[in-house]
């Protein structure tokens, strides 16, 4: 190889975004209804959005009111060979459609039904095409299963670092220990035990991880959101997302007192729970009325926004990150190839630096200041800390909407053209390589799991007879 081979090689490897990425980009940003395309946009502007999976493991061990499955998928076997080619599928056709890194989670019904082989095989799947995977769990497994899912047949990790979302709330039913919980109060020790073991597992073995807690949101709990705020984040979760309920899956499971919350009604007990306005509107992850995200720092227990929407220098930061960082990805690429591309970029764009040093300095002030910080640092009580709400759809609502959009008809009637807009803005696809298609997460839940399932009950028996 020539020496301009090499320093071509060099150039392109050092760019923010990959050339693919880049126009996936500004494909995903034509796509958006009018009514997103802001400056706050993160899809289009920066990222093209999340990725899930589907028809992998539809299984889940647990009964929860309301549950999300559609009625067949407790019928089907997970089946390990299935779930490992089945990502790889569709993970190959999103890195050709979406570039070569995007933010992805394995999800479908409980992932640690899988053996810990076949779980660590799907993550390995993913990341081989560039996806930085996230496990979807309800939390209900032990050390033991972690261990065997981090480390090789040789006692060596064999994943050294791990994202997991873990879903707790009080209308789960089945959990180990606590099978009827009364209250959101009474799961905490239970959230705590659950990052206990990944603190353990980075001692022990220096496996590093990220945490997620998830918790679908009824009039039955939506007074205790304030609470969670208040009193999980401390056990080293770094994200807070909450789910205001759907009627989406199982019908059998929506019983009484699930009616409606909307997303302000959960930002507002955020809110609550760390004790000041929690200003969302500086970066919009497609429609505002399906998602909500504040990004911040958790500093001695007081949580501070990154980007303050009333900030004009906070805007001109992001604004910089978006016309000259757009695609760039941070976590699942080698750190020095982090460090080149930000050095290359600060080289080219010389106002990176008078940009980022008004920000820092900003920044340290809203955290109480360089000696509070530095303090806090030291004892370790310094974290980041991102709320998310996601406001998924009815199916009701979903499947009229799509019927319309699939036959290319934008709909008159207000509600349907609301849904039409949301589908169209929405952050979270699943891949179809067989139709060549990216498919909203709303319309794979509501119009395609049911008959998705019914297909992997005959593909999948429980019951395999010889």
């Amino acid at each position: 190889m020539g020496v301009r081979d090499v320093l071509r090689r060099v150039e392109r490897a050092t760019r923010p975004a990959d050339p693919v990425t880049a126009a996936a980009l500004q494909r995903r940003w034509q796509e958006l209804p009018a009514s997103a395309q802001t400056p706050a946009q993160s899809v289009g502007g920066h990222a093209v959005g999340c990725e899930g999976t589907h028809g992998v493991f539809p299984k889940c061990n647990l009964t929860c009111s309301p549950c999300y499955h559609s009625k067949d998928a407790n019928k089907v076997r997970v089946d390990g060979d299935h779930t490992v080619a089945e990502v790889s599928r569709q993970m190959a056709f999103l890195r050709q459609e979406r570039g070569p890194h995007a933010h992805a989670q394995l999800i479908g019904g409980e992932v640690s039904l899988l053996s810990p082989d076949a779980h660590a095989a799907a993550l390995a799947a993913m990341r081989a095409h560039g996806r930085e995977p996230m496990s979807m769990t309800h939390g209900d497994f032990d050390l033991d299963y972690l261990r065997a899912l981090v480390l090789g047949p040789d006692g060596r990790p064999r994943l050294r670092r791990v994202s997991f979302a873990a879903h707790f709330d009080s209308l789960m039913r089945g959990r180990g220990g606590i099978p009827r919980p009364r209250s959101e109060a009474e799961l905490n020790p239970y959230r705590a035990q659950f990052a206990d073991m990944f603190r353990r597992l980075r001692r022990e073995h220096g496996v590093r991880s990220y945490l997620a807690h998830t918790m679908t949101v009824t009039p039955q709990n939506l007074a205790e959101v304030g609470e969670v705020v208040a009193s999980v984040p401390g056990m080293g979760y770094s994200m807070m997302s909450f789910q205001p309920a759907a009627r989406v899956g199982d019908d059998r499971r929506w019983r009484g007192g699930l009616g409606e919350v909307g997303i302000d009604d959960v930002w507002q007990q955020i809110e609550g729970g760390v004790r000041r306005t929690v200003a969302w509107e500086a970066v919009q992850f497609g429609d505002p009325r399906c998602n909500r995200t504040a990004f911040g720092l958790r500093v001695d227990g007081d949580w501070f926004p990154f980007l303050d929407p009333d900030e004009p220098g906070d805007l001109e930061v992001r604004d910089w990150f978006y016309s000259h960082l757009a695609g760039m990805e941070f976590v699942g690429i080698p750190k020095t190839m982090v460090v080149l591309k930000l050095l290359r970029c600060f080289i080219e764009h010389p106002s990176a630096f008078g940009v980022s040093g008004r920000y820092v300095r900003r920044m340290v002030a809203r955290a109480g200041g360089v000696r509070k910080l530095i303090a806090a640092l030291v004892r370790q009580r310094v974290a980041p800390l991102t709320f998310v709400v996601h406001h998924f759809m009815n199916a009701e609502d979903v499947a009229p909407a799509w019927r319309m959009m699939e036959a290319g008809v934008a709909a008159e009637d207000r509600r349907v053209r609301v849904t039409q807009e949301r589908l169209q803005a929405c952050v979270y696809t699943m891949a179809h390589p067989e139709t060549g298609r990216l498919i909203p997460a709303c319309v794979q839940h509501s119009v395609l799991d049911p008959g998705e399932n019914r297909g992997l009950r005959t593909l999948l028996p429980l019951t395999v007879i010889r």
